[in-house]
């Protein structure tokens, strides 16, 4: 059995703030399929807090790695307080 690697495409500008104060970093991963496709999805960082890692489930599927960056760059901040939200 093969074993995926998921790939750190972009990391957005846009920083999302939780509750408590706690700044993210939104980062967008990804992973090539078996079948050539990329399924894409979100990650946030805390800045100020060693370790925490909040991730949506899948957000994307595109047909390669190329249109997933697409894909990432066009993201919108209103898009981005949504994933936080679906990630918590």
């Amino acid at each position: 059995m093969t074993r995926k690697v998921a790939e750190h495409i972009h990391t957005s500008s846009t920083r999302v703030r939780g509750k408590d104060g706690t700044q993210y970093e939104a980062r967008v991963i990804g992973e090539r399929r078996d079948d050539g496709t990329w399924a894409g999805w979100i990650e946030f960082h805390a800045l100020n807090a060693a370790g925490t890692v909040l991730s949506t489930g899948q957000e994307t599927s595109q047909p390669d790695r190329k249109a997933l960056g697409y894909w990432a760059g066009g993201l919108e901040p209103i898009y981005f307080e949504g994933a936080f939200k679906r990630a918590q």
